[in-house]
């Protein structure tokens, strides 16, 4: 089957592809993977992150702190850190073997199946990166509800909410998945060349030519 709309496919999942990259590794970085707003100073909201804790004031001045030990961090937020180095390294190698498999690359034009071959393993790198990534979001996410539900904290301890991250992440993890679905649809289909098409058409003449010359009396 041949789509007409094929480098236009390849360019819309590279697209969706690099931009779920970009937002993944800044998913990585940014310190507002959990947000707490105190009641007794609601001036101030403090933000965690996988790397440092910090707290905005409403002035607009920010301070963070590193965290000191990776050992010392909850559960969650060490396997996030894996899993998102995991991810962002899986999804620059997904855009270089990609990048060699596009049709509107003209190196390597003769070896149409080991491109199709990148093409097709660049798509599934990208759904591995994408999984990879909406993963450590995900169980962040569930532990911060856990524990804002937990009855056995009392009410006065202030609980932590939703970050902007997680929802970063989670669109990241989307635009993967959708680009490399869009680049494996398009190694399914054959292309079709304007130029073997004329010689296929024009083949067919001459053998239809030289059939009505053979069958003349």
């Amino acid at each position: 089957m041949a789509l007409v709309y094929r480098p236009m496919m390849q360019f819309s999942g590279m697209l969706f592809a690099l931009l779920g990259w970009v937002l993944s590794c800044l998913t990585t970085y940014l310190p507002q993977w959990k947000n707490l707003n105190l009641e007794l100073n609601e001036l101030e909201i403090w933000t965690m992150g996988l790397w440092q804790a910090c707290v905005v004031q409403e002035e607009g001045g920010m301070q963070c702190k590193d965290f000191d030990s990776f050992l010392a961090l909850p559960p969650e937020l060490r396997f996030s850190r894996i899993l998102m180095f995991f991810s962002n390294g899986l999804g620059f190698l997904g855009l270089l073997l990609s990048g060699f498999g596009l049709d509107c690359l003209k190196i390597g034009d003769r070896q149409q199946e080991q491109k199709k071959r990148l093409l097709l393993f660049g798509g599934m790198l990208f759904w591995i990166s994408g999984i990879t990534a909406v993963v450590p979001v995900s169980w962040v996410a569930h532990s911060t509800v856990q524990e804002f539900w937990d009855e056995n904290i009392p009410d006065i301890v202030p609980r932590w909410d939703f970050g902007e991250a997680l929802f970063v992440g989670w669109l990241a993890g989307f635009c993967l998945m959708l680009g490399g679905s869009l680049l494996n649809c398009t190694t399914c289909s054959a292309e079709v060349l304007p130029s073997s098409v004329r010689y296929a058409v024009a083949e067919q003449q001459d053998q239809c030519q030289h059939l009505e010359t053979e069958t003349r009396p």
